[in-house]
């Protein structure tokens, strides 16, 4: 009877253990690999992606309109400066935004082309939560800026336009990041540089070494 008892206390304190070990391992991170719950991603490692295929990023004078700039090739780059266990908020330091002037138009009045979009003020810190919200915020004391530079009869013209933060949604069904007119203000530039931008884009698929990335 007392070697029963033993074994039971003895089974009782294994599970105990178990149930206490397995937390850490079965929590996850907030950005995994492969799948939702996958491998880790590991602090340092750079995400890279580029627009969706198919979608272009837009930069409207109106949250409505259609009046601005388009470009069909565009990419960010991300380094991971934190990935907590999940639920939680990892963290990034955006490196790189870029948007290949060649594949970019206007419909502006005045403007024959683009020569360039240029974002400033990098690295950007970023933030994303398990609920997929993608949270984009400048260095202390400067903005979010980009330069846009637009080709005309008269020569180039320079606008500068800048924003608070940007705010996206991470979506797991095809790894990617979405911004919705998210505003610009200008700040320095002519005329023909509308008073205000609204940034739209799509990112996908967002990887890690050629490995989709998902938020958990």
């Amino acid at each position: 009877m007392r070697t029963r008892s033993l074994l039971v206390v003895a089974g009782t304190a294994t599970a105990l253990a178990l149930t206490w070990a397995a937390p850490a391992s079965a929590a996850g991170t907030v950005l995994t690999t492969g799948s939702t719950g996958g491998t880790a991603v590991a602090v340092g490692d750079t995400l890279t992606a580029p627009l969706a295929s198919g979608t272009s990023a837009t930069f409207y004078s109106s949250a409505t309109g259609t009046s601005g700039v388009k470009c069909t090739g565009s990419q960010f780059t991300a380094k991971v400066t934190g990935n907590p266990a999940a639920p939680g908020t990892a963290t990034e330091s955006v490196t790189a935004h870029t948007f290949d002037s060649a594949t970019c138009t206007s419909n502006v009045t005045g403007v024959l082309g683009v020569n360039g979009i240029t974002i400033n003020n990098l690295p950007y810190s970023a933030t994303i939560t398990s609920d997929g919200t993608l949270t984009v915020s400048p260095p202390s004391g400067s903005a979010i800026q980009a330069t846009v530079q637009l080709r005309t009869l008269l020569g180039t013209v320079t606008c500068v336009y800048q924003a608070p933060n940007l705010t996206g949604k991470a979506d797991n069904a095809d790894s990617s990041i979405s911004f919705t007119n998210q505003q610009f203000s200008k700040v320095s530039g002519s005329s023909l540089c509308f008073a205000n931008g609204y940034f739209t884009a799509k990112y996908a698929p967002v990887t890690d070494a050629g490995a989709r990335v998902y938020v958990n």
